[in-house]
C-alpha cells in the first residue's frame, strides 16, 4: 500500500538550516526604495544615507535672555568695578532664540545685568566671546551626514531630519509576505459561531499571529483565505503568489509528516525544498523552499510551533531584507526550581515563568504542549537546552532569554501551590491599581508549594492540607515540613468542593462511594494536592480501596482541567471546587467547605509587594468578586491565622 505520508529523513540543526537558510537567500539589497514623508517614516529603514540640507540653527541665535554685546566692550567689569553700557549702541536687549545682530558676539543674562534707566545698565563681570550663544550650525552643519545607509528611523531622529531640512526620506519597501491558512478543519473566526462549533472544527487563529510577528519585523502581509486540505487549491495559491510581488509566502499547517500534509509536495512541484524537519521543540516539522527564487515556508500548524518557527526562520530572513542584524533577546541568569528533562539530539525550548525570590531569580516550567498558547502568553522567559544536553538540573544556574523586562521579573510575586480560581481575580485586582506589580502562579499541589517554600524557591504557597486527625487545615502540615520557619498564614478563601458531573448528572452519582461503580469513571488530581489528600481520606473512612476506581490513576492539575475532562465526555465525575463546576455550567454535587490559606515565609511579609496583596485580599472589590463566582465564602477572608 502506498503511503502519501512525508516521513522527516533528514533532519538539520538549527545551526545547519539557519547557514543553509541564509547561504540561500543573501537579500539584505533585494528590496526596492521608496521615498515617503518623514513623520510617517518611523521604524523604517533607510535605503540611502541622507545629509543635512540645512544647518540647525542657520544663524547665530541667543541662547539666553538678556542683552547680547560685544565681548570686547566688557572686558574689565568687576563688582568693585562696575562697567556701564549704553542700550542702542553699546547692547541690546534680546529674547532666547533671536538673531545676534551682526558685530556682536555674547549675551549677558538678565539676571546679572543692573538696570539704571532706560537707556542705561551697569554689568559687573565681562562676557567672554560666544557666551550664551548658539553658533550657526552648533547641532547640524549642512551637508553632514545625518543617517546611513541601513539607519532606522526613531521618533529622535524626525526632528533631526526636519532640523536639518529634510522633510522626506528614501526607504527601503517592507517586505511583503502571504500568509495561507491550510487545513479543511478550520473555521475563520470572524464569522463562526461559538455556540455551533463542531467538534473537530477549531478557529484560524494562527495567520492573524504570524501577521503581526510579521509586522512587527518590519514587514507587511496579506492573509489569502483559508484553504482546504486539497492539494491543487494550495499549489494554485502558492504559484500565483511566487508569480507576483510578494518577497515572501508562508503556507500554515501541512508541513508534518501527516497524510493530509501537503505542503512538501507542493514546494517540491513548483521549486526545492531545501529543509523538511529541523531538530527542534517546538517547531520540528518547518519546511523551508525555494520556488521562483522567492523563500517559502511550510509554517508547522501548532500554535507554539508556529512561533518559534517563524522567530527562528522567518524574522531573521526578514531582519536580513531590511539590512538589519537579527534581533536578539536580553538573557538573565536563573535557576530552574525542579528538574527539566530533555531529549539527546534535540534543541527544546523551554518555557518558563520567571520571579526574583530573595537574591535569585528562579524558573518554573510551562507546560511543553506546542498547542497551548498559552505557555508563551504566560511566559516570562525561554530557557534553550541545547541538543547535546540531556537535562537541567534543579537550582543549577542557567540562561534564559527574556520576554518580559526584567523590571517586570523582579516585581512579580511568585505563587507555588494548589491551584484556585480567586488567585486569577486577585492577580487581575493587584494589576489594576498596581500596573508595575504581576502576580505568577504554579499549580503543584498543596505540598508542592510547601516544598517550594522550603526550598525557596517562592514567595507564597497556595495550601488547602487536611488533617486527618483534627480536622484542621494546614497548621500541621507546616509545622511538619517547614520545622524552624517563621510563618505566616492568612485565609484566603472558604470553598465548596464537590463531585463534578455532567449536566443532568446521567450516571446519577450520589457521593464519594458511587466512584468504585463498574460504570464510573472519574479523573483525579496530582498526587500531593489537598484535593488528592481530600479525596483518599474521604475513601479511607468509607473504606474503599482506590485501586478498584477507574481513572483513580489519571490526574490533572487544576480543577478547570478536572471540569474540563467531565465536559468532553471522557470522564464522568471528578472533585473540584464548585466555582470550576460554574464556570463551565456543570452539575456540582457538594462534598466539604474546605480551607484556603496562603502560606507566608515571615521574611517576605512585611515587604511592600506582599502588602500590597494583603490590601488587595481585605478589599471589599475583591471579596465581591470572589462571591461572585460561587461556591466561595469570604467570612474570614484576609485574617491572620498564624
Amino acid at each position: 500500500m502506498t503511503s502519501n505520508r512525508s516521513v522527516y529523513l533528514k533532519m538539520k540543526t538549527l545551526t545547519e538550516a539557519k547557514e543553509i537558510l541564509f547561504n540561500r537567500f543573501p537579500l539584505a539589497e533585494a528590496l526596492e526604495s521608496e521615498t515617503i514623508p518623514v513623520p510617517d517614516a518611523v521604524g523604517r529603514v533607510l535605503s540611502r544615507p541622507v545629509t543635512a540640507r540645512l544647518s540647525s540653527p542657520n544663524f547665530h541665535a541667543a541662547a539666553m535672555d538678556g542683552i547680547v554685546v560685544k565681548a570686547k566692550s566688557t572686558f574689565g567689569a568687576s563688582e568693585t568695578k562696575p562697567k556701564e553700557l549704553i542700550i542702542g549702541k553699546d547692547a541690546f536687549y534680546i529674547n532666547t532664540g533671536h538673531v545676534i545682530p551682526e558685530g556682536f558676539n555674547a549675551v549677558i543674562m538678565i539676571e546679572h545685568v543692573n538696570i539704571i534707566d532706560e537707556n542705561r545698565i551697569e554689568i559687573e563681570a565681562p562676557a567672554f566671546p560666544w557666551q550664551y550663544v548658539r553658533k550657526m550650525g552648533e547641532d547640524i552643519v549642512a551637508t553632514e551626514l545625518l543617517f546611513p545607509h541601513n539607519h532606522v528611523i526613531t521618533p529622535y531622529c524626525v526632528g533631526a531630519l526636519l532640523s536639518g531640512g529634510i522633510f522626506s526620506v528614501p526607504v527601503r519597501q517592507k517586505p511583503k509576505v502571504l500568509i495561507i491558512p491550510t487545513g479543511s478543519e478550520l473555521v475563520d473566526w470572524r464569522t463562526a459561531s461559538l455556540q455551533k462549533l463542531e467538534p473537530g472544527k477549531c478557529l484560524e487563529t494562527n495567520s492573524f499571529m504570524l501577521g503581526k510577528l510579521v509586522e512587527s519585523f518590519g514587514g507587511s502581509y496579506v492573509r489569502h483565505e483559508i484553504l482546504i486540505d486539497d492539494h491543487k487549491k494550495i499549489k494554485d495559491a502558492v504559484y500565483n503568489a511566487v508569480h507576483s510581488d510578494f518577497n515572501m509566502i508562508l503556507i500554515v499547517a501541512g508541513s508534518s509528516a501527516g497524510s493530509e500534509d501537503y505542503t512538501k509536495g507542493v514546494i517540491t512541484d513548483l521549486g526545492e525544498v531545501l529543509i523538511h524537519g529541523v531538530t527542534i521543540m517546538p517547531g520540528k516539522p518547518v519546511i523551508i523552499g525555494v520556488i521562483n527564487d522567492k523563500p517559502v515556508f511550510g509554517i508547522p500548524g501548532y500554535p507554539v510551533s508556529a512561533i518559534i518557527a517563524f522567530e527562528q526562520f522567518v524574522a531573521p530572513l526578514l531582519c536580513m531584507m531590511l539590512g538589519q542584524p537579527e534581533k536578539e533577546r536580553p538573557v538573565v541568569q536563573v535557576e530552574p526550581t525542579r528538574k527539566i528533562a530533555s531529549k539527546l539530539g534535540v534543541e527544546e525550548f523551554v518555557r518558563v515563568k520567571l520571579g526574583k525570590v530573595g537574591d535569585r531569580i528562579v524558573a518554573t516550567q510551562l507546560p511543553r504542549g506546542a498547542g497551548c498558547i498559552t505557555t508563551i502568553t504566560e511566559a516570562h522567559g525561554i530557557i534553550r537546552i541545547p541538543n547535546h544536553v540531556e537535562g537541567l538540573k534543579d537550582h543549577e544556574p542557567v540562561i534564559a532569554e527574556l520576554l518580559r523586562p526584567l523590571s517586570s521579573i523582579n516585581n512579580t510575586i511568585v505563587i507555588v501551590g494548589s491551584h484556585d480560581n480567586t488567585l486569577d481575580l486577585l492577580a487581575d485586582r493587584i494589576k489594576a491599581g498596581h500596573s508595575n506589580l504581576t502576580i505568577s502562579s504554579s499549580h503543584v499541589g498543596s505540598m508542592g508549594g510547601l516544598m517550594a517554600i522550603k526550598k525557596g524557591t517562592c514567595h507564597i504557597a497556595g495550601s488547602h492540607l487536611l488533617d486527618e486527625e483534627d480536622g484542621s487545615y494546614n497548621i500541621s502540615y507546616i509545622k511538619k515540613y517547614l520545622p524552624g520557619r517563621s510563618i505566616k498564614l492568612v485565609n484566603l478563601v472558604f470553598r465548596d468542593q464537590g463531585l463534578i458531573v455532567f449536566p443532568g448528572n446521567p450516571k446519577q452519582i450520589k457521593g464519594i462511594e458511587d466512584l468504585a461503580r463498574e460504570d464510573i469513571t472519574m479523573i483525579n488530581r496530582q498526587a500531593g494536592s489537598g484535593t488528592r489528600i481530600l479525596l483518599d481520606y474521604s475513601l479511607k473512612g468509607l473504606g474503599i480501596d482506590p485501586g478498584a476506581i477507574k481513572g483513580y490513576e489519571n490526574e490533572e492539575f487544576t480543577h478547570m482541567s478536572v471540569a474540563v475532562a467531565v465536559l468532553s465526555g471522557t470522564v464522568d465525575v471528578g472533585l473540584g471546587i464548585y466555582a470550576a463546576a460554574k464556570a463551565l455550567k456543570l452539575d456540582f454535587i457538594p462534598v466539604v467547605t474546605e480551607e484556603y490559606d496562603l502560606v507566608i515565609p515571615e521574611e517576605y511579609f512585611e515587604s511592600k509587594n506582599i502588602q500590597i496583596l494583603l490590601e488587595t485580599i481585605n478589599s471589599q472589590e475583591f471579596k465581591r468578586s470572589v462571591k461572585a463566582l460561587g461556591g466561595y465564602h469570604t467570612e474570614k477572608t484576609g485574617k491572620l491565622l498564624v
